[in-house]
C-alpha cells in the first residue's frame, strides 16, 4: 500500500555543480491518524465510518532490515507522480534527484541524505517550495492493539518500503511525519492520508478535523443547503398552486352564488307575469300597439311618445318618462271611453244594427255603463 509522509529538511547546501544536497528524516515510529474511509473504503473491516482510525507504525515496521534498505537511493520527484509512484517506466520523466545510501536510525526516526539535481526543482525549492513528502508502501494489519506506551490503535503497519521522496509546496499533514498526500487505489496501489487537523464550526460548535474531513463536512453542508433551497422552492411552488386553486374555487363559488341569485321561484315568476300583463293592459288602454319584445321601460316610453310625441321624452330621464306614463294611466282610468277595448266593442255593436231602434238600444247600454261616472 502506497503512503506519503511529510518530512523535515536540514543541512541544506549547494554543491560546486549546482546540485542541492540536504539531510531529511523520512520515517518514525508511533501512531498516525487516518480517515476510516481511507483505511477501509469498502468497509470490509467495519472501519469505513470511523472518523479517525489510529494507525500504528512499530519499530518492526520502520526499522525492519528491508525497510531500512528501501530508504536508500530512492528517486526524488517534484510533486508526487500519482498512480503507483515511481518505476522504471516513468523514472526518466519524473525523477529530479535521489536519496543517498547512508541510512541512519536516529532514536525513533530514520535520517537519509538527499540530492536535488534538476535546476527547476532546485529553483522551486529556493523560491519557497521546501517541504518533502515521502511515498512508501506497507501492509495494513487490521487488528486492534495498544502500543508499549499504552496508546490504543485500530490497525498497524508491516515493514515499510520507500518508493520515492517528493518536493511539495505544502505537505498536507503540516506537522512532522504526519501521513498524507497520495490517493487510495487498491490495497497495494495507494492511499489518501489524513490531512492536518483544522478548526471547523459545525452547528455552532468548534471542532478539530482533518482537511479531508472538513471538505466532507462542507460538502454535506452544501448539499443540506441545496436540499433546503430545493425544499423551499417546492414549498413555495406548492403554496402558489394552492393559492391559485383557492382563487379558482372562490371564483366558482361566486359564480354559483350569482347563478343561485339569478334563479327565480315560481312565486316570483307569477309576480313577474302578473306585473307584465298589468303593464301591457295599461299600455294598450292608452295606446294600442304591438309591444312584443320590448322591455318595461321601452313600453312606457313608446306609450308616452304615442300619446304626447317625441318631444315629451327627448332628453328626459327614465324616472320622468315613468312618471308621465303613470299620469296617462290615471287619465285613462278617469275616462273609460278612451279604453280601446270598450271602443272596439261599441264599434262592433253599432256596426251590427242598422236602424234607429238599434242605435237607441246601444246608447242605453252605454249610458248604463257610464252612469256611475261623474258628469263632466
Amino acid at each position: 500500500m502506497i503512503f506519503t509522509d511529510s518530512v523535515p529538511v536540514s543541512g541544506v547546501r549547494r554543491t560546486a555543480d549546482g546540485y542541492l544536497v540536504a539531510e531529511a528524516f523520512v520515517a518514525r515510529t508511533g501512531i498516525q491518524d487516518y480517515l476510516g474511509s481511507e483505511i477501509d473504503p469498502n468497509n470490509e473491516h467495519g472501519l469505513r465510518d470511523v472518523p479517525i482510525v489510529k494507525v500504528y507504525r512499530p519499530e518492526s515496521s520502520v526499522f525492519h532490515k528491508d525497510a531500512m534498505n528501501s530508504y536508500a537511493y530512492r528517486p526524488m520527484t517534484n510533486d508526487h507522480p500519482g498512480g503507483d509512484g515511481v518505476n522504471s517506466q516513468n523514472w526518466k520523466d519524473v525523477a529530479v534527484g535521489n536519496t543517498g545510501g547512508e541510512v541512519i536510525r536516529d532514536g525513533q526516526r530514520v535520517k537519509v541524505p538527499l540530492v536535488l539535481m534538476d535546476a527547476t526543482a532546485i529553483s522551486d525549492f529556493e523560491a519557497g517550495k521546501r517541504q518533502l513528502s515521502m511515498g512508501y508502501g506497507a501492509e495494513i494489519i487490521f487488528q486492534d492493539g495498544v502500543t508499549p506506551e499504552g496508546d490504543p490503535y485500530h490497525v498497524s503497519l508491516g515493514p515499510m518500503k520507500m518508493n520515492h521522496l517528493s518536493l511539495v509546496h505544502s505537505a498536507r499533514a503540516g506537522e512532522e511525519f504526519r501521513i498524507g498526500d497520495s490517493k487510495p487505489n487498491t490495497p497495494t496501489g495507494g492511499h489518501d492520508m489524513a490531512d492536518a487537523l483544522r478548526k471547523l464550526l459545525v452547528d455552532g460548535i468548534s471542532i478539530d478535523v482533518t482537511e479531508q474531513g472538513a471538505q466532507a463536512i462542507e460538502k454535506l453542508n452544501t448539499k443540506l443547503a441545496d436540499a433546503a433551497t430545493a425544499t423551499k422552492t417546492l414549498t413555495d411552488a406548492h403554496a402558489t398552486a394552492i393559492a391559485l386553486k383557492d382563487g379558482e374555487l372562490a371564483k366558482k363559488d361566486d359564480e354559483i352564488t350569482k347563478l343561485k341569485a339569478a334563479v327565480i321561484s315560481d312565486a316570483d315568476i307569477d309576480k313577474r307575469v302578473t306585473a307584465r300583463a298589468d303593464l301591457l293592459t295599461k299600455a294598450k288602454t292608452i295606446a294600442d300597439a304591438d309591444y312584443t319584445g320590448k322591455t318595461d321601460a321601452e313600453i312606457r316610453k313608446a306609450v308616452v311618445i304615442a300619446k304626447l310625441g317625441d318631444a315629451a321624452v327627448t332628453g328626459k330621464a327614465d324616472a320622468y318618462i315613468d312618471a308621465r306614463f303613470e299620469i296617462l294611466v290615471e287619465d285613462a282610468a278617469k275616462n273609460p271611453a278612451n279604453d280601446p277595448f270598450r271602443q272596439h266593442m261599441i264599434h262592433q255593436d253599432s256596426a251590427a244594427g242598422g236602424d234607429d231602434s238599434e242605435k237607441a238600444r246601444l246608447k242605453m247600454i252605454s249610458d248604463m255603463q257610464t252612469a256611475h261616472l261623474p258628469k263632466a
